[in-house]
């Protein structure tokens, strides 16, 4: 039977939220654990949404805070898979802050997440090929490539000093 294959489009998604107290500190500055959350389950969101499975977080590669984000912006996150591998996927996702008082938008972060599509059983199964439309598309998938080989070379070494103790 061949492969599904879905365009990135079909999972591509925007959720934005305005930041409350509750999720900042003492000088109002959103906590970053509140902003990583918020990755996480949009990662979930478009994973799902492309494999039409029950999905889990293996990675998340570093997550760099260009600028911080207050009490009162508007947080939007944008997301698509990057790339789909047999049962792994990377989700790349772009975080963006607003002050709603003069609507200047601040690129606040972005962050890669690889995730794993799960069978009902809660096993590893295969995920819908991804269908790239656009030069954007082609140039995420190159990149995520590349952030794959990264991620398997490092995880070789991590093998290889875990062996030795």
């Amino acid at each position: 039977m061949p492969r599904i294959s879905r365009k990135v489009s079909e999972s591509k998604t925007v959720v934005a939220g305005v930041m409350m107290p509750q999720d900042a500190n003492l000088a109002g500055n959103v906590f970053g654990g509140t902003i990583l959350k918020m990755v996480d389950e949009i990662a979930y969101v478009v994973a799902t949404r492309h494999t039409r499975t029950n999905i889990v977080t293996v990675t998340l590669d570093r997550m760099t805070f260009h600028s911080p984000v207050h009490i009162g912006d508007l947080l939007t996150l944008k997301a698509s898979v990057n790339a789909v591998w047999r049962s792994s996927m990377e989700i790349g996702v772009r975080v963006e802050a607003e002050d709603p008082r003069t609507g200047e938008i601040r690129h606040t972060g972005s962050s890669y997440l690889t995730v794993v599509a799960l069978d009902t059983l809660g096993k590893p199964c295969e995920a819908p090929e991804l269908v790239l439309e656009t030069s954007d598309d082609h140039i995420r998938n190159q990149e995520a490539g590349r952030r794959r080989a990264r991620r398997l070379e490092e995880k070789a070494v991590e093998r290889s000093i875990s062996e030795e103790r």
